[in-house]
């Protein structure tokens, strides 16, 4: 890996970064607020949220194995992908490398920062070998973008590919595993330790139900997480943002139910779906969803929105021609998808 300070804008790296009296009071025996003009009624929303996220990300390194110094969390897992090229690339200079399919918002952010995006396309078992990523990178390749399990594909990438590309990569390398509590695979977040190039996503939207609070992680070495908190907003996630996830992290046994029920339901839609003359396939999926091959997926979109059943095109994505994405819901959810396929 390039000494950190190489990787990072020159800009970002000498910012000052803005500071509230928040940041800069750290004893716990605080009573009168007069620092941030704060309106004293409406308790207790009158008071900006904790711009460090203190208290949950105590809870989180409790539950996740990871230092508090290591963890950023930001509003929705987007604003750390959005971050990544607002830190460490070059609008117009550095390029990054991801796979191909996958998920979409690493070149929606490419774009926004105009910084050029350079698509691997994954073979026909949707993998990808280290060789490929790395021969795809020259000096001003800052990121390699790496979802496992992927989105669309369902699949987990092969975790000694990505481990290859984390060591022979000079720059960062960034593993999105939103996905990873669906997985049988030992997820890289335990490993941040070793791998000072690398950062890890996670997300409160997937698991742990809570995609209306809009709560993202990353994990990465704490030279890293410093750089982000620099240029992150003051107060990115609000009060109530984290007081949901608190009451949501005091019970992670009924996120292990709710995992097991889903994985159960998985795989009886698995069957089922076989079972359906307008399906030609479904690829094996270690996510909370199935990409599932069709006779003509446009045609059974368009029946099931007209049904009010709402799922994923993904027909005009590379190697996903024909293909719907397919979320796993509930049994009842579930259930009225296969009624409705059932009579197409």
């Amino acid at each position: 890996m390039k000494p950190l300070v190489e990787l990072t804008r020159p800009n970002i790296w000498n910012l000052k970064p803005y500071s509230s009296a928040r940041d800069e009071f750290k004893e716990g025996n605080a009573h009168v607020f007069l620092d941030a003009n704060e309106n004293p009624y409406n308790i207790p929303y009158n008071r900006y949220p904790d711009p460090n996220q203190t208290t949950l990300k105590t809870r989180i390194s409790q539950i996740k194995g990871i230092g508090v110094d290591n963890i950023f969390l930001g509003n929705g897992s987007d604003e750390a992908i959005d971050l990544a090229y607002r830190c460490f690339t070059r609008p117009g200079i550095d390029n990054v490398v991801a796979i191909e399919p996958t998920y979409g918002m690493y070149k929606v952010c490419a774009d926004i920062n105009d910084v050029e995006y350079r698509p691997v396309l994954l073979d026909d078992k949707f993998q990808i070998s280290a060789d490929a990523l790395l021969n795809a990178c020259d000096d001003k390749t800052k990121l390699i973008w790496i979802c496992s399990p992927n989105n669309p594909t369902g699949n987990n990438i092969r975790r000694d590919e990505i481990v290859r590309t984390i060591r022979s990569f000079e720059g960062l390398v960034v593993v999105d595993e939103a996905y990873s509590d669906f997985s049988a695979e030992k997820p890289l977040r335990p490993e941040i330790n070793e791998y000072p190039n690398l950062i890890v996503l996670n997300t409160f939207s997937k698991a742990w139900g809570c995609a209306a609070i809009r709560l993202g992680m990353a994990f990465a070495d704490k030279a890293i997480i410093d750089i982000f908190n620099k240029v992150k907003y003051p107060y990115n996630v609000n009060s109530q943002t984290q007081s949901i996830a608190l009451n949501a992290l005091k019970d992670p046994y009924v996120v292990d139910r709710w995992v097991k029920t889903i994985l159960l339901e998985r795989v009886r839609m698995v069957d089922a779906f076989n079972m359906l003359p307008c399906c030609k396939r479904v690829y094996p999926s270690d996510a909370n969803f199935l990409l599932v091959k069709f006779d003509n997926a446009q045609a059974v979109y368009e029946y099931l929105k007209d049904t009010g059943i709402i799922v994923r095109n993904r027909t005009h994505v590379m190697l996903c021609g024909d293909c719907l994405r397919i979320t796993i819901g509930s049994k009842g959810e579930n259930n009225a998808l296969l009624s409705a396929l059932r009579q197409y």
